[in-house]
């Protein structure tokens, strides 16, 4: 099973301050063709996840203006990270579990990189539900 370190090896991760516009993360997602942006504070600590689904969720959903609204307004506080040198299959269980589809990776508070769900292998999915299948056989 490979390692996350591995999946985020050439990766540089979008990180955007509390107080970016959302316009301004939106403009900066669609040109790194990524889904989500990493918050950090002055530190370069990681203080939220922002993706596209709060977008739709938090912001266009609600009436909000892109423009107006920061990513300290709308982001997911504190997120669940893991280690990069944890498995594929852990960040699939924990997406799984919390029902979300983006891992932040940190190493001693810094941030190293992020897994999404489009990022595993058809054959790290089909463990993760053979995983799933034999458990809820066991119940």
């Amino acid at each position: 099973m490979r390692k996350l370190c591995n999946i985020v090896a050439r990766q540089t991760p979008l990180t955007l301050s509390p107080d970016t516009t959302v316009q301004d993360a939106c403009v900066r997602m669609r040109d790194r063709a990524t889904g989500s942006v990493l918050v950090t504070d002055e530190n370069k600590a990681l203080v939220g996840i922002f993706t596209t689904n709060d977008v739709v969720c938090r912001v266009i959903a609600p009436c909000k203006d892109p423009a107006k609204v920061t990513l300290q307004d709308v982001m997911t506080p504190a997120p669940q990270t893991l280690s990069p040198e944890k498995s594929a299959i852990d960040a699939l269980r924990l997406m799984w579990d919390g029902g979300f589809h983006h891992v932040p990776l940190t190493r001693a508070g810094e941030v190293i990189g992020i897994v999404a769900r489009s990022d595993f292998t058809a054959d790290e999915h089909e463990h993760l539900a053979r995983e799933r299948q034999l458990w809820e056989h066991m119940r």
